[in-house]
């Protein structure tokens, strides 16, 4: 009797060759997946593709090129990171600001309106001077110094929105953490405790209330069923603008830092 060979471990990569080069794709395998998926991570690592149980490397390479115009197109509309330096422009809580250093190395970083009167700044859409961020620090130093500050602003934020949605819900939760999280807007643990990504603080206040109320929810409902979604709308009427507008939007916002 022939024994069946086994089947073949899948790579962890496969390269599908385009117009302009080849394009590397990672293999994820899931057991629970029913089907070859396509995505485009958040965090620029390159298109990933969930395969199923007991995938076929032909069928995985078949799909990706009967996909692949649909990727590149993707790709080519991500958005140019943002490296957060001097002279780049950043939203706060929706509204643009310019990153500028203050040239001291001491101090705190600053929210203020265009500093110097008899110039006119840099305009936004209506001409208007835009708002800055004063930094202080070497230049290379900026980056790292106004993270930090953000990260602190969406705290007090997430903070101040988290304790006013559990309170309405009568839920308590045990805490929160603010991370450099791409994959997630938020999260909430069995044990209660919530976690957000600290460019929340970047999108409109709207928008950050929601995740809040959205993480909250699942204090009372730990999955996304029916229920779960009419506890979010109770606490977040918006809910569903805001749903659109991070999918509109999300992406642009994990372009920064």
């Amino acid at each position: 009797m022939l024994l069946r060979g086994r089947r073949k471990l899948l790579p962890p990569h496969i390269e599908i060759s385009t117009e302009s080069g080849p394009l590397r794709i990672r293999l994820r395998p899931d057991p629970r997946a029913k089907r070859y998926l396509l995505r485009l991570p958040a965090d620029a690592s390159g298109p990933v593709m969930t395969v199923p149980k007991n995938a076929d490397l032909k069928r995985a390479e078949r799909f990706a090129l009967a996909h692949v115009d649909w990727l590149l197109e993707r790709m080519d509309q991500r958005p140019d990171p943002v490296a957060m330096a001097p002279g780049d422009i950043i939203p706060l809580r929706g509204e643009d600001h310019l990153i500028c250093p203050t040239g001291k190395l001491r101090g705190l970083v600053r929210q203020v309106a265009c500093s110097d009167p008899d110039r006119l700044g840099v305009p936004d859409a209506s001409g208007a001077a835009l708002p800055e961020l004063h930094v202080p620090g070497e230049a290379e130093h900026v980056p790292r110094k106004l993270t930090t500050w953000l990260k602190a602003q969406a705290r007090k934020d997430l903070e101040q929105a988290v304790s006013f949605h559990a309170q309405r819900l009568g839920k308590p939760y045990a805490a929160i953490s603010v991370r450099d999280t791409r994959s997630r807007w938020g999260s909430c643990a069995s044990n209660g405790r919530l976690s957000f990504s600290w460019r929340l603080i970047l999108a409109p206040p709207e928008i950050l209330d929601y995740v809040a109320a959205h993480e909250v929810a699942h204090l009372a409902e730990m999955n996304h069923s029916d229920r779960f979604w009419a506890v979010c709308e109770e606490l977040a009427p918006h809910t569903r603008t805001a749903r659109k507008w991070l999918k509109d939007n999300g992406v642009r916002l994990h372009g920064y830092g």
